[in-house]
């Protein structure tokens, strides 16, 4: 009996023990495999089995990363016709090993997208995506929604409950951009409940920029406002994450104090209400009320022209036309940061010292644009990448339609090519600003919900950051010329000396428009010469002829910049980039890559010997805009009559 007994302990001792280690790891461990959304591309890939190993390729590189003790990664297999590009996102507070055992589920569970050229899979703890082209930019999409408990929130009053939500959320919003890593996570006391608190996380991709992780999360926000009173709540997009729950998720010693990341007063309500200690309940209740009902009128208020407030990204902003003219002081000449086909742009300084853009649209019928102007203007601001320039808000009360861009201080590419800062740029940073070109054209044309053709890709309209990052200028501004009825498709719109023949003589719009006059600015980037100055120049040739001749002797390496240093560069890098412009500026639309096609010639190691080019269309001599004779580049304006007077593919 005392043998049985002991025996029985022993199995009682053990079991326990065996269930204590499960529920610790339990507490501890978290791979937040809660499927919360997942979408398959509708179109399939042309060769299964190159897909496959791409695919499997990028997967175990993500893995890798992650196993680095890592919570993001990206890697892009590129071979063949099928390339994969993959991102693997984790929650910053999850571990290594839960991390990794996220992505397991997620990679097996993708894999039911079979043959479809893209894929996404979101979880609580992680989301996994992979595309045809790169996607690394892209912040907002339509597929944004929120993802709602089935509970309402054991917390009480609910009041004082969606106000700390509210509060808490608002908070991550603002600070999260601002924090290395984009990831912020914290936690807020609900007033008049006993020690309840509300934790709450804001995360964005690693790829995108500031400004792209605040227009983001500033859609996740107004979408997670649904939720509340239920217990949690989720907002997801493409490239950030926001949740809240009324319980833990993460440990105390993961929080984030969010104070050094918020402008002066972001939480004076918050400050007010931790400050008050003791009152009546019924006291508390009240003061719960008033603050979130402060707080929801304030998030569902309509943008307005508050200059004071333009710091923070709440969407395109319905801007004064008095407060724009006070800050380009009344659009003097000294503030001028250049001119172009739309109309010229300000440096403008708002109350709050904040730098900004303002351009002046220049169009022949100013009053009949208006009425698309709001239409345009949202859908501009609703394009979110890192190599487009951030629309904040415009102006239509005035006697000119004002844009507010993101003002950057380096200025445009044409000056550190051809202008007073020739001769500044590596080539490195030429590399880089000829891919992320080709990376927010590609955005336009085919990630955007809607095509967009710049029509006027040229270097004055790639600006530069900080970090000499390109920004393309002036997308979506041609959608407000009038309509031209006498050309095939559309209005022109460009500027002779990067437009495509088939759109200066016979009007028809395609991507591949924007693909050729790419081109064209690569060779330009490459020798550091305006396709212009060459026509101007009797004594020299058209930029493009010259490119192909060197092309056709296998020299384009004289094509170089001479202010570059040779030990930069290699010759066969050199020679591919030209043999991509070149393939950029074919005379047929048909034959000229993709601008997703372009990222991945680029990104590919070696020569592009499988794709050559054939010989360009020339168009020289003579130029007419409005019958006007013209030997140097001319910016279009609306209805423009263009004759060439010689093509020659001689």
């Amino acid at each position: 009996m005392i043998v049985m007994e002991s025996k029985l302990w022993r199995t009682l001792y053990t079991a326990l023990t065996v269930t204590f280690t499960w529920c610790s790891y339990m507490a501890a461990s978290d791979p937040g495999i809660y499927m919360l959304d997942m979408g398959c591309s509708n179109y399939n890939v042309s060769s299964l089995s190159t897909f496959a190993n791409n695919l499997n390729a990028t997967f175990g590189q993500l893995r890798s990363q992650l196993l680095n003790n890592s919570t993001f990664a990206t890697h892009q297999q590129i071979i063949g016709s099928d390339p994969v590009y993959g991102m693997v996102q984790c929650r910053d507070y999850m571990s290594t090993a839960d991390c990794v055992a996220c992505f397991s589920a997620a990679s097996v569970r993708i894999r039911n997208c079979s043959s479809a050229n893209g894929g996404r899979v979101v979880y609580d703890g992680c989301f996994l995506r992979y595309e045809r082209s790169d996607f690394y930019g892209e912040t907002t999409r339509d597929a944004n929604r929120e993802y709602c408990g089935n509970q309402t929130t054991s917390i009480t009053p609910p009041t004082a409950f969606q106000a700390t939500v509210a509060e808490l959320l608002q908070e991550l919003e603002i600070a999260t951009p601002r924090i290395k890593g984009f990831f912020g996570a914290s936690k807020g006391q609900v007033v008049g409940s006993n020690n309840a608190s509300v934790h709450g996380i804001a995360q964005c991709v690693e790829t995108i920029d500031t400004l792209g992780c605040q227009a983001c999360l500033q859609v996740a926000y107004r979408n997670i406002q649904r939720c509340p009173p239920n217990s949690d709540g989720r907002a997801v997009d493409s490239g950030c994450f926001m949740r809240y729950a009324d319980k833990a998720f993460f440990a105390d010693n993961q929080t984030i104090d969010l104070r050094p990341f918020l402008k002066t007063g972001s939480s004076t309500n918050k400050a007010l209400i931790g400050g008050i200690a003791g009152g009546a309940s019924l006291a508390l209740l009240l003061l719960a009320l008033v603050v979130w009902f402060k707080l929801s009128r304030k998030r569902k208020r309509a943008p307005r022209a508050d200059i004071l407030g333009a710091t923070e990204l709440r969407g395109p902003v319905n801007y004064s036309y008095k407060d724009l003219k006070s800050a380009t002081k009344n659009f003097n000449e000294e503030n001028k940061l250049g001119e172009g086909g739309f109309g010229d742009v300000y440096k403008g300084t708002l109350k709050n010292g904040k730098l900004v853009a303002v351009k002046k649209l220049a169009l022949v019928q100013p009053r009949k644009a208006e009425a698309d102007f709001k239409s345009e203007v949202t859908l501009i601001s609703n394009v979110h990448h890192r190599n487009l320039i951030r629309l904040l808000g415009c102006c239509n009360k005035g006697p000119e339609l004002l844009l507010v861009y993101e003002y950057m201080a380096n200025s445009s590419l044409d000056r550190f090519l051809f202008g007073n800062r020739r001769g500044h740029l590596n080539w490195k940073q030429r590399v880089d600003i000829i891919l992320g070109t080709a990376q927010g054209l590609a955005y336009l044309h085919e990630q955007f919900h809607v095509c967009i053709i710049h029509r006027d890709i040229k270097s004055s309209n790639i600006l530069l950051d900080d970090d000499f990052h390109p920004k393309i200028a002036d997308f979506g501004l041609a959608r407000l010329l009038p309509e031209d009825r006498s050309h095939v498709s559309t209005r022109f719109a460009g500027t002779l000396g990067y437009t495509a023949p088939e759109y200066a003589i016979h009007g028809q719009l395609s991507e591949k428009v924007d693909t050729y006059s790419y081109g064209i600015v690569v060779l330009e980037i490459i020798s550091g010469t305006k396709s212009s100055e060459m026509i101007n120049d009797p004594g020299s040739e058209f930029l493009l002829k010259r490119a192909w001749k060197l092309h056709e002797s296998g020299n384009q390496i004289e094509l170089v910049d001479e202010s570059l240093d040779p030990i930069e560069y290699e010759a066969e890098e050199v020679t591919k980039i030209i043999d991509i412009a070149l393939l950029c500026t074919q005379p047929s639309p048909t034959l000229r890559p993709t601008m997703s096609e372009v990222i991945v010639l680029l990104k590919t190691k070696g020569s592009v010997n499988d794709r050559q080019p054939t010989r360009p269309t020339f168009l020289e001599t003579e130029v007419r805009i409005h019958g006007e004779k013209s030997t140097s580049t001319a910016s279009s304006s609306s209805n423009a009559n263009v004759s060439i007077s010689q093509v020659s593919g001689r």
